[in-house]
């Protein structure tokens, strides 16, 4: 499917960064661009855009959706503090076959592991609040 001028702009934008931002910040980045785009649009066409494959949308537990523009399967940690969400470069694997053979009632139609952990931004404000 061809790309509207608008989903270019927000994929180019999304692509350009590894902090998988939220919709509200792809849309303040597209906004340079293009000053007349809405938010609702930034969200229909990030939801196109997952749709078709070329993002992945990231849920976190009760923190707003983020974006990731590398739609390959990779791992995510999760900051337990402040939510940012970086991509894992090491090779952990886990065999998607041995999991959507566990034995229950549902058919399993995906895979969601979250690692959360503290980013160095809160470890450090931590220590500093136990000091």
């Amino acid at each position: 499917m061809r790309l509207t001028k608008q989903r270019k702009i927000i994929l180019e934008k999304l692509k350009q960064t590894k902090s998988h931002p939220t919709a509200i910040e792809i849309y303040d980045r597209v906004r340079m661009d293009m000053p007349a785009i809405s938010l609702g649009t930034v969200y229909r066409n990030l939801d196109i855009l997952c749709r078709q494959g070329h993002i992945k949308k990231i849920d976190t537990c009760g923190d707003q959706k983020r974006f990731d523009g590398t739609p390959e399967d990779h791992l995510h940690v999760i900051c337990s503090g402040c939510g940012r969400v970086r991509d894992i470069e090491a090779g952990l694997t886990i065999d998607p076959e041995q999991l959507t053979e566990i034995d229950s009632e549902f058919t399993i139609t995906g895979i969601r592991l979250e690692i959360l952990g503290l980013c160095p931004e809160c470890q450090k404000l931590q220590s500093e609040e136990l000091s």
